[in-house]
């Protein structure tokens, strides 16, 4: 028996490895690109250090779904081959039965469902925090790069920031709002041209300003154009954008999937406000999630089978509507987590009570025939 479990434990660990290894590439990939396009072809200056780095911290959050998608895989390949080798007929003719020659699975489907849960409620959420933190220090390593031609930029709590257009690191035809605590703009600064420089000891960008002319909006009537006053105008002068105001925003608004699960537990038991069904949702996914390597394991042992087939592909075509099937129900979840009419704490559970009874269904079948 020891020579089937290690036969047949291998065989799925070995392929569940590579078929991770290659989702997580094309999941690695896509985050890069997506988060990291932008400031890298206005920043080409930046370390391959800090883009590796920012590498291994997309990995944990792609992990979440490409260990329990290479599973799936890995055992629809495996038991397919050894249905279509006759190996399983084999096994059963000596007496071995069908949950006898998958308890192997069945401890990787547990260590694996663990290794999950891990990862969503500690590893990832800690890995997106440290990664948001790249993404601001390797925009703030270059301040010209958050600022695009022809676009006001938002990213300040306290500014909005026009630039018309750039070249190289100079900024020219700017205009710099100040807003009051109502986002009300209070002061208007047009300058012809300008440069931004780090001032990372103070949390602030410098950004110095020629030619500069100032508008002061009235305090108690911003909105009305009559009472707007003319102020100086200066040759060149220096006005320091505070980020630690930046960082404040980011701090209050940030994701719930960068939460580790003892905050998100904080945050609930605080009282979430307007955000109690968004960390609802995302405290059960945490756990739903986890729990994908065991459905899989229960429904793709009896399709792999029954599938009968060595082909490489017919195992992924299967993977890929098994694997759309479980995650559809996550993604509408996330996608209505912010309206508790459409009930996303029920929802992020049915994908697997469906996999979990389909599943049971199929093997108890499998395991008597």
């Amino acid at each position: 028996m020891k020579i089937i479990d290690r036969t047949v434990g291998l065989g799925v660990l070995l392929t569940t490895f590579f078929g991770v290894l290659v989702l997580t590439l094309v999941l690695v990939l896509g985050n890069i690109f997506k988060e990291l396009l932008d400031i890298l072809i206005n920043n080409p200056d930046v370390p391959i250090s800090t883009v590796l780095a920012f590498i291994a911290l997309v990995l944990p959050f792609s992990l979440t779904f490409t260990i329990p998608w290479g599973f799936l895989t890995a055992l629809l390949l495996v038991f397919g081959r050894m249905s279509a080798d006759n190996e399983l007929i084999a096994l059963k003719s000596n007496g071995v039965s069908i949950p006898r020659i998958c308890v192997p699975v069945f401890v990787l489907a547990a260590t694996l469902t663990l290794t999950c849960f891990w990862i969503n409620i500690e590893v990832a959420p800690r890995a997106e925090q440290a990664m948001t933190r790249a993404v601001m220090e390797i925009a703030t390593s270059n301040p010209a790069s958050l600022f695009q031609a022809d676009e006001i930029i938002d990213k300040f709590p306290d500014r909005r920031v026009y630039v018309g257009k750039k070249e190289g690191d100079k900024l020219i035809n700017i205009i710099v709002f100040e807003l009051d605590d109502a986002f009300m703009p209070k002061q208007m600064i047009f300058a012809h041209e300008g440069v931004l420089s780090p001032d990372p000891e103070n949390s602030r960008l410098l950004l110095r300003l020629f030619n500069a002319r100032f508008e002061q909006r009235d305090d108690h009537d911003p909105q009305d154009v009559n009472k707007i006053q003319q102020g100086i105008v200066m040759k060149e002068g220096v006005f320091p954008i505070s980020l630690s105001k930046f960082f404040e925003e980011y701090q209050g608004t940030r994701r719930m999937s960068s939460y580790t699960l003892s905050e998100l537990s904080d945050f609930l038991a605080k009282g979430a406000g307007e955000r109690e069904t968004e960390a609802i949702v995302e405290f059960n996914k945490r756990f739903s999630v986890a729990l994908a390597c065991a459905a899989f394991a229960l429904i793709a042992v009896p399709l792999g089978i029954t599938a009968h087939r060595k082909e490489t592909s017919v195992g992924f075509a299967l993977s890929l509507i098994i694997a759309f099937t479980y995650f559809f129900f996550i993604i509408m979840a996330d996608t209505f987590r912010n309206n508790p009419a459409a009930h996303p704490a029920v929802l992020i559970w049915i994908p697997n009570v469906l996999f979990f009874t389909l599943g049971s269904y199929l093997f108890f079948r499998l395991s008597k025939r």
